[in-house]
């Protein structure tokens, strides 16, 4: 059911724009199973974004499909549902694992889009007798190895893990007729390709659809995509790595040293309930989310020196709204589907400019609006340029006016100032001020004031006030003595008196032999007894 007029060029063909019949809008008039127009019913979709009403039709007749479309419009439904459709002929009761070979292989670039897919795939299918599992790296094999051996028709992975269960022999890829390659850019540009051809090796050489789905395309990726696709057909519902049109989009000119009060400062005015802050390295997301934690801001971290299970439980509770700020690498920036998620900051300015693309698509998802800043430092102008020449808009660098509403200290003057006046007079100061000189003497005055020439009694000195006297070691006389010059004294040393140290030569010895030195006493020289 192909509504649109293909044009080949150059070995691919271009998907041109609708002819006088509309695109479906709904999901009812596609020739989709009963089952699993139920399921998507039940998980709130009726209508179709325009990525799945151009491409669902063209993966049902069949056609290897290149799809480019902002991120967050249901590229997931769009290659899952009609690859579930066609499966749907295979569907058994059966237990035998026999029964239940893989069929369709998903690929994803990251561990968490594969754990996302694979939920969404198994939500389409919950109705059908289709299985689906998922195998990343970061956990124990041994519960994916007990799911391959039961038998799957869907399998989400990750290149390296499957690697490693191909390997192992705990999967058999001899009968796959579909392969996707989700946010497929990506995973050639991290450098999966290699593994991606060991892949494929595995897989049959017939028939085989494949269908490559990301967010941007360049123009290497494309030659690269073209040796996997046969006479691929590219569908692009909107200008090769354009942003999202409901997501507002701000950069703020600030000091590296100013960008966390920044962004606290532009969560608190814009009364954000959630967001995900993007940095470029692992070890500057751990001590961002510290620095949050600190001033009062649930926050966790979310980069690739955390364990799978700790990614999960972080990723999780930012979901579930347990998590005020979730501080992230680029491991979050592809496919993640948070819902509701009103704000994503760059903290860091993407050294990829597609990587901006990916990461301002985790807000403004499924037609909501939403808000993304970047703040640029004067070393990152380099990287603004490059995100400008890609989504092909001028981008304007706007002041941010830090309000520091933190309380600050007095200068140290004023302090000393302000302490000097609550201090106590001491000494002198504490002395009344003196009468004029020949004023009388009265009563009262002579009580308030001792007389100053009389003298206060001496007390005994106590114990305490005595100074303590630390006891002198006992000397050695011997140390005491003045310095005595050998010159002065007419006794010779001990070593240079006749038959004390010297040493007579040995006779029958060599004549080439010397004989000893002579050494002081004090030294070890000498006779010895």
């Amino acid at each position: 059911m192909n509504h649109t007029t293909p044009t080949a060029v150059a070995g691919e063909v271009s998907v041109a724009e609708p002819v006088a019949e509309p695109l479906p809008q709904r999901f009812e008039t596609l020739a989709l199973d009963p089952k699993l127009l139920r399921a998507v019913t039940e998980s709130g979709y009726t209508a179709m974004t325009p990525i799945q009403a151009k491409a669902i039709p063209l993966v049902l007749a069949g056609r290897d499909v290149m799809g480019a479309a902002q991120t967050g419009t249901g590229k997931t439904a769009a290659f899952s549902l009609p690859l579930l459709q066609k499966m749907m002929k295979h569907e058994t009761a059966s237990m035998s694992p026999a029964r239940h070979p893989v069929r369709a292989l998903v690929l994803t670039p990251t561990r968490e889009l594969a754990d996302q897919v694979a939920n969404n795939v198994k939500t389409y299918a919950k109705h059908t007798q289709l299985r689906s599992t998922v195998v990343f790296g970061g956990i124990d094999m041994k519960p994916q190895t007990a799911e391959l051996k039961r038998g799957v028709e869907v399998l989400i992975a990750t290149p390296g893990r499957l690697l490693d269960h191909i390997e192992a022999k705990n999967c058999v890829l001899n009968q796959v007729e579909y392969v996707v390659l989700d946010e497929a850019d990506r995973m050639l540009d991290i450098g999966f390709l290699p593994d991606l051809q060991r892949i494929l090796s595995y897989l049959p050489k017939g028939n085989r659809q494949t269908l490559l789905f990301s967010a941007t395309f360049s123009p290497e990726i494309r030659k690269l995509a073209q040796s996997y696709l046969q006479d691929p057909i590219t569908v692009e519902v909107a200008r090769a790595n354009a942003t999202a049109t409901n997501v507002e989009q701000r950069f703020y000119s600030v000091a590296e040293d100013d960008k966390r009060a920044a962004v606290r400062q532009l969560i608190k005015t814009r009364a954000l309930t959630q967001a995900l802050v993007f940095v470029n390295s692992k070890l500057g997301a751990a001590r961002l989310a510290r620095s949050f934690e600190r001033e009062g801001l649930r926050t966790q971290a979310l980069h690739g020196d955390k364990s799978q299970d700790e990614r999960l439980k972080a990723l999780q509770a930012f979901k579930a709204g347990e998590v005020d700020v979730l501080v992230a690498t680029d491991v979050a920036a592809r496919g993640l589907d948070i819902a509701d998620l009103p704000a994503v900051f760059n903290f860091d300015v993407p050294f990829n400019p597609e990587d901006y693309v990916h990461r301002i698509g985790r807000t403004g998802r499924a037609g909501a609006s939403g808000l993304a800043v970047t703040l640029v430092d004067r070393d990152d102008v380099r990287l603004v340029g490059d995100i400008e020449r890609l989504i092909k808009t001028k981008i304007e660098l706007e002041p941010f006016e830090l309000v520091d509403d933190r309380p600050r200290r007095a200068p140290y003057r004023e302090r000393e100032r302000e302490r000097s006046d609550e201090r106590p007079p001491q000494g002198d100061e504490a002395a009344p001020a003196l009468p004029p000189e020949g004023a009388a003497r009265t009563p009262e005055r002579a009580a308030r004031e001792p007389d100053r020439f009389t003298r206060e009694p001496e007390r005994a000195p106590r114990e305490f006030d005595r100074p303590r006297r630390s006891a002198q070691a006992p000397t050695d006389p011997f140390f005491e003595k003045p310095y005595e010059s050998p010159a002065d004294s007419a006794e010779k040393p001990a070593w240079d008196q006749k038959g004390s140290a010297a040493v007579a030569p040995v006779r029958g010895l060599s004549p080439n032999i010397r004989s000893k030195r002579k050494v002081a006493s004090l030294l070890g020289g000498g006779s010895k007894a």
